[in-house]
């Protein structure tokens, strides 16, 4: 992520959104966990806000290995950042918290459940948007000690969402160009791509 406050972001990711800072070298900051690189972040001081309407970035999201390290970083973000909490969102193959980080970019905090579990039919992935409580999520999975030390686990980038002018061209150059299997798409809303039978590692809307 290009970013215009380095200091500021690096604090949201590392406190947080409970990631380690892995290197610093100049002006570009790379978090994560392990040796797993998830976030990069540059200065770029000359950075302005992108128009809702732009072609972007439309979320991250960081996939934790259990439903305590997602409960974890959950709280952690709620915790110091309660503003940023935009929603939540039980998908059937996952559980979703969303957040926007301090410069507008959206961050999704996920936890997948076991591919066993998942419905496919004809190469199609059964995904959904039900309710998923916040506060019962945490009050189920969330517990002392991932409260005193909430860096738990495991983290990457599970999948990246990104906003685009056109889902037909989307297709054409993701689907068509680079290879990716299409698992899902809503007309000319949305559109998820995967490779390996992953309900999705890029989606488009």
């Amino acid at each position: 992520l290009r970013v215009g406050d380095l200091d500021a972001m690096t604090a949201y990711y590392r406190d947080a959104v409970t990631l380690r800072v892995l290197n610093q070298i100049g002006d570009r900051v790379t978090l994560g966990r392990g040796a797993t690189p998830v976030v990069v972040l540059e200065h770029a001081p000359e950075l302005k806000h992108a128009s809702p309407r732009d072609a972007g970035l439309f979320h991250t999201a960081i996939l934790f290995d259990t439903e305590e390290a997602l409960a974890a970083a959950v709280y952690s973000v709620a915790s110091r950042h309660p503003s940023s909490f935009t929603g939540s969102a039980d998908h059937l193959v996952s559980k979703a918290f969303y957040f926007t980080d301090p410069e507008g970019n959206g961050v999704e905090l996920y936890w997948d459940r076991e591919r066993s579990s998942w419905s496919w039919a004809h190469g199609v992935i059964e995904m959904g948007t039900l309710f998923l409580d916040p506060n019962e999520f945490l009050k189920q999975n969330l517990t002392d000690a991932a409260v005193a030390e909430p860096v738990i686990g495991a983290a990457r980038v599970g999948h990246v969402h990104l906003q685009v002018g056109d889902i037909p061209s989307a297709r054409e150059f993701y689907v068509k160009t680079l290879g990716f299997d299409e698992t899902a798409a809503y007309g000319p809303q949305a559109l998820f791509v995967s490779a390996g039978g992953y309900h999705h590692h890029m989606a488009m809307n």
